[in-house]
């Protein structure tokens, strides 16, 4: 990591211990003292229908009320996220993030770039060792699948696969829940279409899926809006291809109407990870250590198994038997999900280069808000 000065890695000695896997009930006290001395957390991109971060966030409040929690930008994406912290490096104000939660391709590039610091959590060794970066910099948090989100009062056939999506009957109604050149679940949702097509995760899938796009909106398909539970609901975009946990999320907080299908493609079952990652500049590092104690405690991933992602401890949860049978009887199916693949880190990099690049140029839709 790049060597940076200032304030933004200084520590008080009251936390300085509490940097590897092994921490004490005495080094949580201590770390808890000097987040409760720095009295606020500021986060960014974290809207509460994401991955159950409502109540993640409304559980972190109430277990800390003495940390104030500023919740920046609800609706930004990854790449939004990464230039917070470079448009904030000499700024200790609110408006600078002290955390961020993006794409698997996001951890890597900020930790070469010196955008973020390390930090091992107490649960560190649970954490699968190809869902996290081996000096602390960066780890997976929870996974989800790639999905198809359909408003079934205006669209009776649900479509149940890429392939689908090119048929006369969806003129006009499908969308990205993001921008692709700069959201990960826009940029991961032209790797599945890619998938689908037989193209190898990747550079190669991400050319596949941008063609895919192209015949996508030339045939009207494609509605250039990011899709949420409103557009979805008012019918602007009436299938959005997003992460299960999105979708069964809207589909929830929607009650029936409409009704909403989630659906994992046929052709193409992708997984996402997502990774947390400390502010190289945070203005409250020690909050943002203490967030990262709490998201990675038995109580924080059970907060995501709430809200349909699928934990990244799960394995290490359930064999300890820590997870409630009736949380377990509400997950989706496991058809669709057994036959999800895991792109590789390298995978995910050369995707997203290629579609950031490539959508203008090959798709020229300008998805926006």
């Amino acid at each position: 990591m790049m060597k940076r000065t200032g304030t933004a890695l200084s520590m008080t000695a009251a936390a300085l211990m509490v940097s590897s896997s092994l921490a004490t009930a005495q080094d949580m006290a201590a770390l808890e003292a000097a987040a409760k001395k720095e009295g606020m957390l500021s986060t960014i991109a974290l809207p509460d229908s994401w991955c159950g971060y409502g109540d993640v966030i409304a559980s972190f409040k109430a277990k800390y009320p003495e940390i104030k929690y500023n919740g920046l930008n609800p609706d930004a994406g990854s790449a939004d996220e990464l230039e917070a912290i470079r448009a904030n490096k000499d700024n200790k104000g609110p408006q600078a993030p002290d955390v961020i939660d993006v794409g698997l391709s996001f951890g890597p590039a900020a930790k070469a770039e010196g955008l973020i610091q390390p930090y091992k959590v107490a649960t560190w060794e649970s954490i699968p060792a190809d869902a996290k970066d081996a000096d602390g910099s960066w780890y997976g948090d929870y996974y989800g699948v790639m999905s198809f989100v359909v408003n079934k009062d205006l669209v009776p056939n649900v479509p149940q696969s890429f392939a689908d999506l090119l048929k006369p009957e969806y003129a006009g109604q499908v969308a990205f829940a993001g921008d692709p050149r700069a959201s990960n679940q826009a940029i991961l949702a032209v790797l599945a279409a890619g998938m689908a097509q037989g193209a190898e995760p990747g550079a190669a899938a991400a050319q596949a899926g941008l063609e895919f796009f192209k015949k996508l909106n030339d045939a009207g398909n494609f509605v250039p809006v990011i899709g949420k539970a409103g557009t979805l609901a008012q019918g602007t975009t009436p299938i959005v291809i997003a992460w299960d946990y999105n979708g069964l999320s809207w589909r929830d907080s929607l009650k029936g109407n409409p009704p909403v299908d989630v659906v994992v493609p046929t052709d193409a079952s992708l997984a996402g990870v997502y990774v947390q990652a400390i502010s190289a500049y945070a203005p409250q590092p020690n909050a943002a250590k203490l967030w990262m104690e709490y998201l990675y405690s038995d109580e924080g991933q059970l907060g995501w198994l709430k809200g349909y992602c699928h934990p990244i401890r799960f394995n290490d949860l359930v064999a300890g038997g820590k997870v409630p049978q009736e949380m377990l009887d509400k997950l989706p199916p496991a058809e669709g999900y057994a036959k999800a693949v895991f792109p590789s880190l390298d995978a995910v990099n050369a995707n997203s280069a290629a579609v950031k690049e490539g959508w203008d140029k090959v798709v020229g839709a300008n998805v926006v808000q």
